[in-house]
């Protein structure tokens, strides 16, 4: 029943955040340097994001943060979140993964294709300046999307390697 209560706070904490959200023009966004992103461990325990990323985009130091269940007895580590983790106001209570969504990324990818209010309120309060991520999410939360399959992670990396050069920001 709480879950259900604080999952329906977040909508609308989600809701105004987006909406009281300047969306940043493509052109203020300089060269891409730090990306940082975000997802569910469902995804990051088949694929190794950063790992891809940094190749692709030839970049170094990409961070991720994944959104865990958590069973009792299980140990987060540093890079994980979970749905406990988040108060009934909508802010994020972790220091760590709060300093993570507060640091001015040049890139934030929501590397999730279905809809999720905690990853979506992750992405909306995250400080980076360009934000990308899949079609049929929430078209509010990104300034572009891909229409991609998720496991295809060469091609969504592809598409946005095109994407970044052709704004000149690679």
């Amino acid at each position: 029943m709480l879950q259900g209560f604080k999952e329906k706070i977040l909508k609308k904490k989600l809701l105004q955040l987006i909406s009281n959200q300047q969306q940043k023009q493509v052109s203020e966004v300089k060269k891409i340097q730090t990306i940082g992103i975000v997802t569910s461990l469902a995804v990051a325990s088949k694929i190794n994001l950063a790992l891809e990323i940094e190749r692709e985009l030839q970049v170094k130091g990409v961070t991720q943060y994944n959104l865990v269940k958590v069973l009792p007895k299980e140990e987060i580590t540093k890079q994980q979140f979970t749905e406990k983790d988040i108060n009934l106001k909508g802010e994020f209570t972790q220091p760590e993964f709060k300093n993570f969504l507060n640091k001015p990324f040049d890139l934030l990818i929501g590397y999730f294709s279905e809809s999720n209010v905690f990853l979506e309120s992750a992405v909306a309060q995250s400080k980076a300046r360009f934000k990308v991520g899949f079609s049929n999410v929430n078209e509010d939360l990104y300034l572009m999307e891909f229409s991609e399959n998720i496991e295809n992670v060469s091609g969504f990396l592809l598409e946005l390697k095109k994407y970044l050069i052709i704004l000149n920001k690679l």
